[in-house]
C-alpha cells in the first residue's frame, strides 16, 4: 500500500494523512507527448490523491469527445489542451505522500510553449525530465537540461517512460541513458537517478516492476523522496524589496514582502542601492492589532523607522552584515523569450524585484544553442528562445544577488 489514504481507481479522495512537515516543488519536464501529464496522473492515482468527482468528470469528457480514458487527461484542465492533445499553461497540483507535501508543476514539452516551461521551472526545487523510450533523446529534451542547469535545478532525475512500446528492453534503456548523460555532462550536470517507468502500465512508478527486473534502483516515488528542501528561506540573510511608501498622519509606512529572512522590531536596516540606514520602529499589517514584533520570509508587512529617510519603490532592505551587491554593470546568462531578436546596443527596461530601471545591452559575450549547446560567436543579436551571456549596463545603480 502507497498511502492510508490510496482507495480503488475511480473511487480515491484527497489525502488526510495530516499536515505535512514540509513542501518540496517539483516541475515534470519533456519533449511534447514523452508523457508529463501521464506521470503526474499515474502518481495522483498511486497515492490516492484525487479529489471526489475528478476521474468521473474526465471519464464523461472522454466519452463525449469519443475518447479513450488517459491518465492525462487529469491534468489537461483547459478544453484547448484537450483538443489539441498537448499541455499548454503549468498546471499546479499537490499530494501529500510520507509527511511530505509534493507541488507538481506539470510544464508543457512543445517548443511554441518553451515560454511557459521556463516560468514553472522557474518555481522548482527539484525537476524530473521524462524521455520517451521509443523516440529517444529529443531537442527538447538537451534544451529542457540544458535550460534546468541555467535555472539552477541541480536536482532532477531522468524518467525514461513508455518502456512497455520497447518491450521493456534494458539495451534501450542503457542506450538512452549513454547517450543524455554525455549531453549533460558538457555542462557538468549529474542526474541523482535514471529510471526505466511505463507511466501508463504503472511500472516503476510507486512499485517495481516485474516486466523490468534487470533495474535494481529507486522507483519514482521513492526518488522523489531522496530530493531535499532547500534551505528555508526564513533562514535566510534578510531580503525586503520596498514595493512602495504610504503617508498616514506623520507615519510613513514602507511596505513591501519579505522575500527572505526575518525582520524585528530594533534591526538596523540597509537600504540598496541608496546605502540609508535607519532602526525599525514598528511593524505594522492589515487589520492587525496590536502591531507585529517579528516578521519573517513570505510575509507582506508595512515598517516604520526611527528617523524619516527620502526611500522609494525598488530599495532593498537588508541587515548590514548581509548587503546585497550594487553596481552598474551585470554579467549575466539570458533566456530570451522576446518575439523581436535582443539587439546590443538597444536600451530595454530590466526589473529586478520591485525595482525598475533603464538599460542597455553593452555586450553579447556569446549565444548558445540549446539543442547541441554550439556556440554563436560574434553575433549582434539573441533571437527568441536562445540562451546567451551578455552585459548589461543599467542607467542608475542596481542592488542584487548572485544565484
Amino acid at each position: 500500500m502507497i498511502s492510508p489514504c490510496s482507495g480503488p481507481w475511480g473511487r480515491t479522495r484527497r489525502c488526510s494523512c495530516g499536515k505535512p512537515q514540509e513542501s518540496l516543488n517539483i516541475v515534470i519536464v519533456g519533449h511534447v507527448d514523452h508523457g508529463k501529464s501521464t506521470l503526474v496522473g499515474r502518481l495522483y492515482a498511486d497515492t490516492g490523491s484525487l479529489p471526489e468527482g475528478k476521474v468521473e468528470k474526465v471519464q464523461a469528457i472522454c466519452r463525449q469527445q469519443g475518447k479513450e480514458f488517459e491518465y492525462a487527461f487529469l491534468f489537461d484542465a483547459f478544453l484547448e489542451e484537450q483538443e489539441q492533445g498537448i499541455t499548454i499553461d503549468t498546471a499546479r497540483t499537490f499530494f501529500i505522500w510520507n509527511g511530505r507535501q509534493y507541488i507538481i508543476i506539470d510544464a508543457p514539452g512543445h517548443k511554441e510553449f518553451l515560454k511557459n516551461m521556463i516560468s514553472g521551472a522557474a518555481r522548482a526545487e527539484a525537476a524530473l525530465l521524462l524521455i520517451d523510450a521509443l523516440e529517444g533523446v529529443r531537442e527538447q529534451s538537451k534544451k529542457h537540461g540544458y535550460l534546468l542547469s541555467l535555472l539552477g535545478v541541480t536536482q532532477f532525475a531522468v524518467v525514461v517512460n513508455k518502456m512497455d512500446l520497447v518491450g521493456y528492453r534494458q539495451d534501450v534503456f542503457d542506450g538512452i541513458e549513454k547517450e543524455y548523460r554525455e549531453f549533460l555532462g558538457q555542462f557538468r550536470a549529474v542526474p541523482q537517478q535514471m529510471i526505466p517507468v511505463s507511466a501508463k502500465m504503472g511500472d516503476n512508478i510507486a512499485t517495481r516492476s516485474s516486466h523490468m527486473n534487470w533495474y535494481q534502483g529507486p522507483t519514482v516515488l521513492e526518488t522523489l523522496a531522496l530530493f531535499k528542501k532547500e534551505q528555508v528561506r526564513s533562514e535566510q540573510p534578510l531580503r525586503f524589496p520596498l514595493q512602495d511608501v504610504y503617508k498616514f498622519d506623520a507615519r510613513r509606512i514602507l511596505a513591501g514582502r519579505i522575500t527572505a529572512g526575518r525582520l524585528k522590531v530594533g534591526d538596523q536596516l540597509v537600504f540598496s542601492p541608496s546605502n540609508k540606514t535607519a532602526i525599525v520602529q514598528s511593524i505594522e499589517g492589515f487589520n492587525v492589532d496590536p502591531p507585529r514584533g517579528e516578521a519573517q520570509a513570505g510575509q507582506s508587512v508595512g515598517i516604520t523607522l526611527d528617523e524619516q529617510i527620502f526611500v522609494e519603490r525598488g530599495e532593498i532592505a537588508s541587515h548590514r552584515e548581509s548587503i546585497p551587491l550594487v553596481s552598474t554593470a551585470v554579467r549575466v546568462n539570458l533566456f530570451w523569450m522576446g518575439r523581436r531578436p535582443l539587439e546590443k546596443g538597444r536600451k530595454y527596461v530590466l526589473r529586478l524585484a520591485t525595482r525598475e530601471v533603464a538599460c542597455e545591452v553593452a555586450a553579447i559575450h556569446r549565444i548558445i544553442d540549446t539543442a547541441d549547446l554550439a556556440q554563436l560567436q560574434e553575433s549582434q543579436a539573441v533571437a527568441k528562445n536562445q540562451v546567451a551571456e551578455l552585459t548589461l549596463r543599467v542607467k542608475a545603480p542596481l542592488a542584487f544577488d548572485l544565484s
